[in-house]
C-alpha cells in the first residue's frame, strides 16, 4: 500500500523559514534510510501558502483564491509517499522523522484495485 505522510504547516514554514543546515542533514539521512529500505516513492517540501492558490468549485463554476491562507494547522508544508505493507509500518517510519516539533498526518493512497470497476 502507498501512504502519504503529510507534514502540517507551522508558523515558521508559512513565514518561509527554511530548515537549518543541521536539520537538512538529519532529513537527508532519514530520506536515505527510506530510500535504502526501498519504501520511498516521493518526497518534497512545499512553498508557503502565500505562493499558492486555491481553485474552489461552486455549482460547477471554478473561482481562484490566492494565498496566503489563515488556517495554518490545516495546510501542508511537505510530504513523503511511501510504499509499505501496513499502516503499522507507516506509523513506525513516521515516528522516526527527525522533527523536534510538528505534526505528520498519515493517509492511505487509493490504489486502482480499491476503486469500483467502471
Amino acid at each position: 500500500m502507498r501512504v502519504m505522510m503529510i507534514v502540517k504547516a507551522t508558523e515558521d514554514s508559512e513565514a518561509g523559514v527554511l530548515p537549518t543546515p543541521e536539520q537538512m542533514a538529519e532529513m537527508g539521512e532519514y530520506n536515505d534510510e527510506l530510500a535504502e529500505a526501498g519504501v520511498l516513492l516521493a518526497a518534497d517540501g512545499l512553498w508557503a501558502s502565500s505562493e499558492g492558490a486555491r481553485v474552489v468549485f461552486a455549482g460547477g463554476v471554478p473561482s481562484v483564491i490566492d494565498g496566503p491562507f489563515a488556517e495554518i494547522g490545516e495546510l501542508m508544508a511537505g510530504y513523503w509517499i511511501i510504499r509499505v505493507a501496513s499502516m503499522d509500518e507507516a506509523r513506525d517510519w513516521a515516528k522516526r522523522i527527525p522533527f523536534r516539533d510538528g505534526v505528520v498526518e498519515l493517509r492511505r493512497v487509493f490504489e486502482p484495485e480499491d476503486l469500483p470497476a467502471r
